[in-house]
């Protein structure tokens, strides 16, 4: 029998990547043939995303692609938004098949069970989370030099904008002896660095029996890891309210995990974070800030802002402007705010047009720019460890410092997948690192 091929796209977070992932491995055992979402395929899965209204747009977007590829291709869609708002992806042309949160890693059960052919109405298989903590692992390793390692699953939290906690439902997290022994199989592929990764990662094991929490499953990761000559952990986004002194301490003694935090502000007004039902001040994360640079002075901060918030008047977008402008952080990430179904922000008055929403979105990404500038620029002339990846661009290869430095030095093949000591020597214009 011919192999199906089968295609996929994500759609989202680095936790939705390493889910998909773990899904095409799954396909791969099965005998399936995996090919690019540009090419030919029988089978074409998106893997959905429910946090923004351009997460909506680039998945009818893939819709049509796949369908210009192949019109009689069978299209399912996965994931968050999936999960969230199934009907309304129904009435996208082309989608024949809807799986929910916890069914997703069952696609190939449902597949192989039904007829592969277009559906005039798509098939909803939707998943109820308030009758489940099941948890399901998942770890990246296709063709990278870094893998992510999902270690949590769902959030707590009720954050008035957010849509997870109904899209994966509570925390949950897997056992501390299962992660190792996923970070074994890692290890087998030759991957030097993981990347820890969940939704709410400082929430780690408060559902497990016995319960346990993130600061022991890093010291089991840091030892074990560490005697295996894994060089790095590196870790994702974590709430500020969770990263305690005793994980910041930790890391600073540590010989693998690196310094480079990602701590989403989302704003630095506090009205707008009173709102948002954020877990913190704005005083509180100035605070944490400078406890970690004042340990670690050459760390990587990155962080997450929301602008146009419903009620973001000017002043609480000039007090988020000038919170960052002081801040030693690296970077931010901007995102311009999005009515999402299912949330308390969504009912909520005062809310701000389009237009500035996008005017406050480009002054902060101009502001960002020059914060990563001037933290590259206060590296030049360091001496750090790059982790090289595997293309060839235009006579470069990239990788980036244990720090979160994107570098790049001339093609040189030995380099692929390597940890080389270097010196930072300028930033060229595209904002790369250039190193020697």
């Amino acid at each position: 029998m011919k192999k199906k091929k089968v295609a996929f796209s994500t759609l989202g977070c680095k936790l939705n990547f390493t889910e998909t992932d773990t899904i095409i491995n799954k396909f791969l055992i099965k005998g399936y043939e995996y090919v690019k979402y540009i090419s030919f395929a029988d089978i074409y899965i998106i893997n959905t995303c429910s946090v923004t209204n351009n997460a909506e747009k680039k998945l009818k977007k893939l819709v049509k692609i796949a369908l210009k590829n192949n019109v009689n291709a069978f299209i399912v869609a996965i994931g968050c938004y999936s999960q969230v708002n199934p009907k309304k992806i129904s009435l996208i042309n082309g989608i024949d098949l809807i799986i929910g949160a916890k069914k997703k890693f069952k696609i190939i059960n449902y597949l192989e069970n039904i007829n592969l052919y277009k559906k005039k109405t798509a098939k909803i298989y939707y998943s109820d989370l308030k009758k489940s903590d099941l948890y399901f692992p998942s770890y990246s390793k296709l063709n990278r030099t870094r893998s992510f390692l999902k270690i949590q699953d769902g959030c707590d939290y009720k954050c008035s904008y957010c849509t997870i906690p109904k899209a994966r439902g509570t925390s949950k997290s897997d056992e501390i002896t299962n992660i190792i022994k996923y970070a074994k199989n890692v290890i087998k592929k030759g991957i030097k660095e993981i990347v820890l990764t969940g939704v709410n990662i400082g929430d780690f094991g408060k559902n497990l029996k016995p319960k346990s929490n993130f600061l022991e499953l890093m010291k089991a990761m840091d030892s074990f890891l560490y005697e295996k000559k894994i060089i790095r952990i590196r870790i994702s986004s974590i709430e500020p309210n969770l990263l305690n002194d005793d994980i910041i301490n930790f890391i600073l003694k540590s010989k693998i995990f690196v310094h480079h935090f990602h701590i989403p502000f989302q704003s630095g007004s506090d009205e707008i974070l009173k709102k948002m039902k954020r877990r913190y001040s704005s005083n509180f994360l100035e605070k944490k800030i400078i406890k970690i640079k004042n340990l670690m002075p050459n760390a990587c901060i990155g962080s997450d802002v929301i602008v146009g918030f419903p009620g973001e008047q000017e002043k609480n977008f000039i007090e988020t402007y000038l919170f960052l402008s002081k801040l030693d952080i690296s970077y931010f990430h901007v995102f311009s705010y999005s009515e999402r179904i299912n949330t308390e922000a969504i009912y909520m008055k005062n809310s701000i047009p389009q237009k500035i929403r996008y005017k406050r979105s480009k002054i902060l990404r101009i502001l960002s720019k020059r914060k990563k500038y001037n933290f590259y620029y206060k590296n030049i002339n360091k001496k750090k460890k790059v982790l090289f990846e595997k293309k060839n661009k235009s006579g470069y290869i990239y990788g980036y410092t244990d720090n979160f430095i994107r570098t790049k030095t001339t093609w040189k093949s030995f380099l692929i997948n390597q940890i080389k000591k270097v010196t930072l020597l300028n930033i060229d214009y595209l904002g790369n690192m250039i190193c020697h």
